[in-house]
């Protein structure tokens, strides 16, 4: 997954069943994002791989259960990292 699904999916249509239609069926609107944000790291929730920068959090289902999801920048940018990063979690919150 990357962070164009992320966004594609909060950007789709509401289907007839009332369910978002798209690439975020990972994410139902009772799931809480959990995230502690340090405001000393400017890179929270950032790690680079290999030169390409990817995004971690942590969902917290309805079902109490929690899933860690991980999504892929396509970055090997670091500034433009931040400002994906910032995109991904502003759209599932």
């Amino acid at each position: 997954m990357t962070y164009e699904d992320i966004l594609q999916g909060s950007r789709a249509e509401t289907g007839p069943s009332g369910a978002d239609q798209g690439a975020t069926s990972l994410v139902d609107r009772k799931d809480r994002l959990a995230v502690r944000v340090n405001f000393t790291n400017p890179d929270h929730h950032l790690w680079n791989n290999r030169g390409t920068w990817w995004c971690h959090f942590t969902l917290h289902k309805s079902d109490y259960t929690a899933h860690r999801v991980r999504v892929s920048l396509k970055t090997r940018d670091q500034a433009e990292a931040r400002i994906r990063r910032d995109e991904v979690l502003a759209a599932i919150a």
